[in-house]
C-alpha cells in the first residue's frame, strides 16, 4: 500500500487517478479547495483509506502549510505527491491587466512551488518516493492564444529539472507530466478537436507515467512528436503559420 498526497485533487483528472489509486488500495490523502468537491471525489474513493483537507493554493503561506500537513496525515511517510491544480486564467485579459497576468502566475506557478519546497525536503529526508507534477505543452512554446499561461508552466519545468537533478543523490524521483488538451471543465468553452484527451485517458496515463517514475511525460503521448516540430519551427515560420500562433 502505497501513501499518496494530492494536490488539486477535485479537478476532473486527478479525480479520476484518485479512483484508480483508492481501487488499488493506496492510502491518500486528498487536497482541494472546495470542500464538497473533496467530499465527492472522496466517496468515489470509498473502500480506501482517505483523508481530506481544504485551502486555497495561491495562499502561499497556507500552500506550505498544506504540504506539512499532508506528510503529517500520512503519518510522515510520502511514497508520491501529485500536483495537479492549474487554471488557464484569461490571456487576452492579462495582456492588459497586470492583476490577471499576475494572478495566473501566482496560481500555476508559484503556488506549486509553495507546495513544493516543503514536500522536495519530506522526501531527500526519507530518501524516496515521487514528486509528480501536471505542467502542460503550452509551456513549450509562447503562442497569442495562451503564453502568459504558458510562460507559467515553462517556468515550472525548468524548476522540476532543476528539483530533478537536486533529488536524484537521494533516491526520489521528479516526474514532469505534460498535459495536452483534455476535455474537462476548464476547457468547456474551448473547441474541441480530435488532439483532446478524455480524462479517463489523461489519467492512465498519468498512472503509467508515475509508476515507471518517468522523468518528462506528454500526456496522451502523440504530443511528443507534435511539440518537437513546434518547438522548432523557426520563429519567422511560425508566425505565418496561423494555425500555431494564431488566437
Amino acid at each position: 500500500m502505497r501513501h499518496v498526497i494530492v494536490f488539486g485533487a477535485t479537478s476532473a483528472i486527478a479525480a479520476e487517478v484518485c479512483a484508480r489509486w483508492a481501487a488499488r488500495g493506496d492510502r491518500l490523502h486528498l487536497v482541494g479547495r472546495d470542500p464538497d468537491k473533496l467530499a465527492a471525489v472522496a466517496a468515489r474513493c470509498a473502500g480506501a483509506e482517505v483523508t481530506t483537507a481544504a485551502g486555497d493554493f495561491t495562499d502561499l503561506a497556507r500552500a506550505e502549510a498544506l504540504a506539512h500537513e499532508g506528510v503529517a496525515a500520512l503519518g510522515g511517510r510520502v511514497d508520491v505527491a501529485l500536483v495537479a491544480h492549474g487554471d488557464l486564467g484569461d490571456q487576452q485579459r492579462s495582456e492588459h491587466d497586470v492583476a490577471e497576468a499576475a494572478r495566473i502566475v501566482q496560481t500555476n506557478f508559484l503556488s506549486v512551488i509553495a507546495l513544493l519546497v516543503p514536500l522536495a525536503n519530506a522526501l531527500e529526508r526519507q530518501r524516496s518516493g515521487t514528486l509528480a507534477v501536471i505542467t502542460s505543452v503550452a509551456g513549450e512554446r509562447g503562442r497569442p492564444r495562451n503564453y502568459t499561461y504558458g510562460a507559467a508552466k515553462g517556468a515550472l519545468h525548468v524548476y522540476l529539472q532543476g528539483l530533478r537533478s537536486r533529488l536524484y543523490p537521494a533516491g526520489v524521483s521528479v516526474t514532469t507530466l505534460k498535459l495536452g488538451p483534455v476535455d474537462t471543465p476548464m476547457t468547456v468553452g474551448h473547441p474541441k478537436n480530435a488532439l483532446f484527451a478524455t480524462p479517463q485517458r489523461a489519467a492512465r496515463d498519468i498512472d503509467r507515467a508515475i509508476a515507471r517514475r518517468a522523468v518528462v511525460a506528454f500526456v496522451p503521448w502523440y504530443w511528443r512528436p507534435i511539440l518537437f516540430v513546434v518547438r522548432h519551427t523557426p520563429e519567422p515560420l511560425f508566425q505565418r503559420l496561423g494555425f500555431l500562433s494564431g488566437r
